[in-house]
């Protein structure tokens, strides 16, 4: 970001100076016609207290970065969480669920592996065949799952025979954790992976009393973003509020 096209505003958070910053109006990569801006600003390490009142507000991270959407005639793209009190699968949750019963869940540190780069290759090309994700090297992935400022981990799922199915990249937070990136399989779409991380990220979070699992960008209009408000205890931030969003069909 060139520095004629940075605006920054400053603002009292958590007793602190915190400067943001505006990015330059490009391309909306999710809505046609659009265009997109973000507000920005830097996370210092160790700083959890205001990683987790950004978060509260609406911001995601990115590297060392924490970022919101500020786009001058749009407001399409809202911050989605689930609360695990309030969530109960679905029918076809709970058959998700089951046919993935023989995976086995566990938490690492966010360290890159050629295993976590194997696994992640084979999705992108899969799944963003045609988009600048396609073009990620083994160092890019490296970057994203090492390279954090606030307390970040890995959630792996491997069969019976150890092999790693999914990973999930997160943030932790003081009320539950905050899905960075997920990637897994793409062969075996009958286990419906993406959906299942997040139901069996609830459950993680359910045995560990904590009660927020932050999603990332639900945006109203994009097909790829729908799947997040598919949960029941769903809540989004508008108007700088939590709102409870009403919940899916019990049969879908």
């Amino acid at each position: 970001m060139s520095s004629e096209n940075q605006t920054f505003l400053r603002q009292d958070w958590s007793q602190i100076e915190r400067v943001f910053y505006m990015t330059a109006p490009a391309p909306c990569p999710y809505l046609p016609n659009r265009t997109e801006r973000k507000l920005i600003t830097a996370l210092d390490h160790g700083d959890d207290e205001a990683f987790d009142a950004l978060s509260w507000s609406g911001f995601r991270r990115s590297h060392e970065i924490a970022y919101r959407p500020a786009c001058p005639s749009c407001n399409a793209c809202k911050s989605a969480r689930i609360d695990v009190a309030s969530h109960q699968p679905s029918r076809t949750h709970r058959k998700i669920i089951n046919r993935n019963r023989d995976l086995v869940r566990s938490v690492r540190v966010n360290e890159a592996t050629p295993e976590h780069w194997e696994l992640f290759d084979r999705y992108i090309r899969a799944r963003h065949g045609v988009s600048e994700m396609a073009l990620m090297t083994p160092d890019d992935l490296r970057m994203m799952i090492d390279q954090s400022t606030v307390d970040t981990g890995l959630l792996e799922w491997r069969d019976g025979e150890g092999r790693l199915k999914a990973c999930m990249l997160f943030d932790a937070m003081e009320d539950g954790l905050s899905a960075v990136y997920s990637f897994f399989c793409p062969e075996e779409s009958r286990r419906s992976l993406g959906t299942f991380c997040i139901l069996d990220t609830v459950e993680h979070l359910r045995l560990l009393d904590l009660p927020k699992f932050y999603l990332g960008y639900w945006i109203k209009g994009s097909d790829t973003m729908a799947y997040k408000i598919a949960f029941s205890g769903v809540e989004i931030h508008h108007n700088g509020r939590w709102q409870a969003v009403e919940s899916p069909q019990s049969s879908s």
